[in-house]
């Protein structure tokens, strides 16, 4: 089964382009905003749109993405409405695929079955959920493929050569490199270490590697989908929206960092 994540690399491929992903906490600062933001992403450049789930417990998020998800929480966000809010995103754009990322408890809470059925029809197409391993696969990763839902993994630096064929096993759409050890936001990707880490990857898979973590500038941004498959940005949006920034000023922000991956 062919996902909007799959037709949206062979289609970059063809064109020879690499991808830009921006992650975007749904539901902050509010509802409303957070749409505006997430509607205008395509026109800015955005191929792929992380959508991120609010949990209350984010362990793998630096302060910005927590702030962030704290302010979601702080709204009246929820499972529920993200999913709304991804529906509402589709009434008007059919192709821009979406990647929920967020955390394992909400989605056990709400039913994997039900989670999924739900998802699919909010025209979710594929998840990143931090805090499940590759060890746990037919909690939500297998249940996931079958429902026609990419479940994309992430790399490390830590990742070692005995462990990667575990965490490429199962998973579909691309691989999400973390540039960095530690949270998110943190400290800046270099090229020159992820290429080594990119081309062990990919040679182990023939899946898109996308590298995300310590990208904040479009320079950064064109250097990392230099030597890989993309480039993803999220905590460095994040703190344009916590400033209070117009949703245009975000978006033209947003637009320089996809200028920045398709000049790669």
């Amino acid at each position: 089964m062919t996902t909007r994540i799959d037709s949206k690399f062979a289609a970059l491929a063809a064109e020879g382009r690499k991808a830009f992903v921006s992650y975007i906490m749904a539901g902050d600062p509010d509802y409303d905003t957070s749409l505006e933001v997430v509607r205008g992403l395509p026109g800015a450049g955005v191929d792929i749109i992380e959508l991120g789930l609010p949990f209350t417990d984010p362990m793998a998020d630096g302060p910005t993405i927590q702030l962030a998800g704290q302010r979601a929480l702080e709204a009246g966000m929820t499972l529920d409405r993200t999913l709304d809010l991804a529906r509402s995103f589709r009434e008007t754009d059919d192709t821009t695929p979406i990647v929920l990322m967020g955390y394992y408890n909400p989605i056990y809470s709400c039913g994997v079955d039900t989670f999924l059925t739900k998802a699919k029809q909010a025209g979710i197409d594929g998840l990143i959920v931090v805090d499940l391993p590759p060890e746990e696969d037919s909690e939500l990763c297998i249940p996931a493929q079958e429902a026609g839902l990419n479940f994309i993994r992430l790399a490390t630096p830590t990742t070692d050569d005995k462990r990667l064929p575990r965490v490429l096993q199962n998973t579909s759409g691309f691989v999400y490199y973390v540039s960095i050890t530690g949270i998110t936001g943190a400290a800046e990707a270099e090229a020159g270490d992820v290429r080594p880490e990119v081309a062990r990857i990919k040679s182990a898979t023939d899946l898109p590697v996308i590298v995300g973590f310590g990208i904040n500038t479009p320079e950064k941004s064109k250097a990392i989908a230099t030597v890989a498959d993309g480039a993803v940005v999220g905590s460095a949006i994040v703190s344009r929206i916590a400033a209070g920034d117009s949703v245009e000023t975000v978006l033209a922000f947003v637009k320089t960092l996809a200028d920045g991956a398709h000049a790669a």
